[in-house]
């Protein structure tokens, strides 16, 4: 392994492939982010957004939970699971208008092109043939290149983004009506385009928008058409709905509602719970039969008859009832299988490397450029694609003889391929009678059916057709992935890999002589090699790829070529969604950290430099928070003047026993004395605790039990405040820097909405004067709440006071700054968390998690520290 380890090392040194090079300082990796100089590594960005899963128990919330009874709850429960069905049904319709559309431009395409080569190749004019088909393809290529210039999150596959979704990262335009609307016409025109491209990929992407927007009953792209339709207000019910669409787009382009269910559990989603997962397989399967009910009755005319489950079948695998020696698959065979599960392994860390180099040089030297560039990029593939395709089917080809088989087909075969006879996807360019052309009828037919040939077509594929179009796919496949097309990579994945899997069985058959092998079985297990060698999926793609053949007694050998494949990969380099998930920088999370991690602790990685709000603050204040900071949420508190003596004690700042370096509490006070020096970007300090002024000039009793001092402040209501004077440069560090005991947690989005509807009181009131919102009113401007740039306030007095108690969450998830690593990450992750505070033993926060702050990278950078200090 160390030696196959060091070959492709060799062979894909200059797009490093091998691993990441650890060269990084201490001082670099804690502020991630940026691209580092030296080896281009990108590290996660700090500005993409988390999705809220967890519930803000605030005073609204508390008040519909009031009037909520078990009525109204299996009412809730009723609509949500017919807003599921109604997800379904919807992804399997938008199938059913791709693949529609899809056929009848390729048929138009292939037919006209098919009848100007047997023409000319009489003529002698098979350049206009060329140009013939140059015209297509680069007609629809540019008509989709033009769709994702209108919405540049419709290029690729989707998967990576909607990967980061479910992981709980909120990724600006990814469920969009727009973005729908160009991934699904894109597509059609990408695949129509002869790109060697799937589009089952974008479906999955185009199921995950339908079950975001569907709910919402509203979209900024229709601002006009809105319903009052008040649930499902909330990420944590928006993000059900998008693993229920996920889920139903992998059903309706494999007809797998079972792997579709998993695919959604396994790729995506960090939370989950029993009644998603029935809700989402009702999802899948009301995707899948609604597909196959359309698709069948409209190509058969038979409705109801439920033959096509999905847009991508693989026939029946079943020997001639003539060969009694042949059997799908034996026990010998699986010793094949595991050696071409390590092939397909190391041949995907191949293609993802190469592909992971030119992802990185489109980003330096595309992306920065005019946005016709893009477009120009596009059709360039679309001509070399062409030229190659057509060159390779007319020069490349050899023709073989026909077997009976062949000639007439088995039913699956003539109905899994299409409505016509067999024969239709079997071209004889230059070819005498009963024999055919095998490198066009590989090349000058759908991806789908080149698929269905390799696995069933008895009439044999010469080792070198074989081997050259497995080369030429490979490399065109991974140049086309990542251009500015909706683009999907199970099919072309699967093509490649089936190509690989009959050469190997033709070689066995032809060379070794063992002549009881089933070439079929060989294309499968060859195509879920290098497809999961190329994504590295284990649980839902063997069931999906099980699904697709209706066969069960594939499972043994699909799941161990998997595992093997993946695990060969594994050990080059990353799948290809992850692959293009650290290129966008995205702060994605894995399952679990590595057991190395727990020498650190919560204390260590957590972000001391707060930005803070009193329970009741000044609009001018909140305003000035706002508009400073970029923070999604602030700590509500109050400053903890009683603790103050003991907190500041030689070189070490010791709050309750509980230990921090002097460093992260000199940054903090630093940055308070930064804001100290314009009165509009200190947000807390005008405003003083009364309570608080009390306390801090009656020395505190020292025999006092601490458990009574916090049973008492436990219950304490919060106090009223009233404006002071501007914090003064002549304080000291003790006083610009005091123990903070928090409160509650309140949301940028909260107190925007605040300020827009005007809750607030004049100092000279209670307030119990303020205005109080509904839960329906906090919740009425989800999900695109108003930037506090684009607001005017110059109607609200600055002076007035707005007391954010009643809408913050006074319950968040907190931990110890004691607690290790791994109880930190399981808790952020399997909650689905936003942020999670830092408090000591007394109710002081001390620091804050996010997101960011659980990176792999920010952890090895934390790690790195730590051993330094050792």
């Amino acid at each position: 392994m160390a030696g196959c380890r060091g070959a492709l090392c060799c062979c894909c040194r200059w797009c490093c492939c091998c691993g990441e090079r650890e060269t990084r300082t201490p001082e670099e990796l804690t502020i991630l982010g940026e691209t580092q100089e030296e080896d281009d590594e990108i590290l996660p960005r700090k500005d993409y957004e988390s999705l809220d899963y967890d519930r803000c128990i605030n005073d609204p919330y508390l008040e519909v939970l009031e009037t909520m009874d078990n009525k109204k709850g299996r009412k809730y429960e009723a609509v949500k699971w017919m807003m599921v069905f109604a997800i379904g049904v919807c992804t399997g319709l938008v199938g059913l208008f791709v693949d529609f559309f899809v056929r009848l431009f390729t048929q138009l395409k292939f037919g006209v092109v098919q009848t100007s080569v047997e023409e000319c190749s009489q003529k002698g004019c098979l350049a206009l043939s060329l140009l013939e088909l140059l015209g297509f393809n680069l007609t629809f290529v540019f008509l989709a290149s033009l769709l994702v210039l209108i919405e540049p999150v419709a290029a690729g596959s989707g998967i990576p983004e909607i990967k980061c979704y479910l992981n709980g990262v909120k990724v600006p335009g990814i469920v969009r009506l727009r973005t729908l609307l160009c991934k699904v016409f894109g597509v059609l025109f990408s695949v129509a385009g002869g790109l060697f491209v799937g589009k089952e990929g974008p479906m999955i992407h185009s199921g995950a928008v339908v079950g975001a927007g569907l709910p919402q009953f509203q979209s900024i792209s229709l601002r006009k058409i809105q319903f009052n339709f008040p649930y499902f207000r909330s990420d944590r019910d928006k993000r059900d709905f998008v693993s229920a669409g996920a889920a139903a787009g992998v059903a309706a382009a494999f007809g797998a509602p079972i792997g579709g269910t998993l695919f959604s559990l396994e790729e995506g989603s960090s939370f989950w719970n029993q009644g998603l997962t029935w809700k989402v397989l009702f999802c899948s399967m009301s995707a899948t039969f609604t597909l196959n009910f359309f698709r069948s009755g409209i190509q058969f005319g038979s409705w109801g008859s439920f033959q096509l489950p999905g847009l991508l079948n693989f026939g029946e695998f079943k020997c001639s009832d003539s060969d009694k020696k042949c059997h799908l698959w034996t026990a010998m065979d699986l010793g094949f299988f595991v050696v071409m599960g390590v092939i397909g392994g190391l041949l995907g860390a191949t293609f993802n490397c190469l592909n992971k180099r030119l992802a990185k040089y489109r980003m330096r030297n595309v992306h920065p450029k005019p946005k016709l560039v893009r477009v120009l990029e596009s059709l360039l593939v679309s001509v070399v694609t062409t030229v190659v395709v057509f060159t390779a089917s007319m020069v490349l080809g050899e023709c073989r003889q026909m077997s009976a088989s062949g000639q007439i087909g088995n039913d699956s075969f003539q109905l899994q391929v299409s409505s016509e006879d067999v024969n239709s996807s079997i071209k004889t360019f230059f070819c005498p009678n009963e024999t055919y052309n095998d490198m066009a009828t590989l090349f000058f037919n759908p991806q789908e059916s080149a698929i269905l040939q390799l696995f069933h077509q008895d009439g044999t594929f010469s080792p070198v057709t074989l081997a050259l179009f497995f080369v030429l796919y490979f490399l065109l496949a991974c140049w086309t992935y990542g251009i500015s097309v909706p683009s999907g990579l199970f099919v072309p994945s699967l093509l490649c890999g089936a190509a690989f899997g009959r050469l190997v069985a033709n070689v066995l058959k032809s060379y070794i002589g063992l002549g009881h092998i089933y070439s079929g079985t060989f294309a499968l297990i060859g195509a879920a090699a290098f497809l999961g060698g190329v994504v590295r999926m284990t649980i839902s793609l063997t069931v999906i790829l099980i699904e697709s053949t209706n066969e069960i007694t594939y499972g043994l050998p699909i799941m161990i070529t998997l595992m093997v494949a993946k695990w060969t990969g594994d050990f080059f380099n990353k799948g290809i969604y992850d692959i293009h998930v650290g290129l966008r920088g995205v702060p994605l999370l894995e399952w679990e950290t590595e057991a190395e991690m727990d020498k650190l602790r919560a204390s260590d990685i957590m972000e001391p430099n707060l930005t803070y709000v009193y329970p009741h603050t000044r609009i001018q204040s909140l305003v000035s928070i706002l508009r400073t900071t970029v923070h999604h949420a602030f700590p509500v508190v109050t400053e903890n003047r009683g603790n103050e003596k003991e907190f500041m004690k030689g070189n070490q700042l010791i709050s309750n026993n509980i230990r921090f370096k002097k460093s992260s509490i000199l940054t903090r006070a630093g940055e308070q004395r930064r804001r100290s020096q314009s009165m509009k970007s200190y947000p807390s300090s005008e405003l003083r605790n009364v309570c608080d002024e009390h306390l801090a000039s009656e020395e505190p009793a020292e025999k006092e039990d601490l458990l009574q001092q916090m049973l008492e402040r436990r219950y304490t209501p919060y106090p009223n405040l009233y404006p002071d004077q501007s914090p003064s440069e002549d304080w000291t560090m003790e006083e610009r820097f005091r123990p903070l005991t928090f409160h509650g947690l309140i949301l940028r989005s909260q107190l925007v909405t605040l300020l827009v509807r005007g809750v607030c009181y004049s100092e000279n009131q209670s307030s119990a004067s303020q205005p109080r919102l509904s839960y329906a009113e906090m919740a009425e401007d989800y999900p695109r709440y108003p930037d506090i740039h684009d607001l005017d306030l110059t109607l609200l007095n600055p002076r007035m006071i707005v007391d954010v108690t009643p809408y913050m969450n006074p319950s968040p998830f907190t931990v110890s700054p004691n607690t290790h690593v791994s109880q930190v990450f399981n808790l952020f992750r399997t909650m689905g968390l936003r942020h999670l505070p830092v408090v000591n033993a007394v109710g002081e926060i001390v620091g804050i998690i996010t997101r960011h702050n659980l990176t792999y990278e920010f952890l090895q950078a934390r790690l790195r520290q730590h051993y330094q200090t050792i």
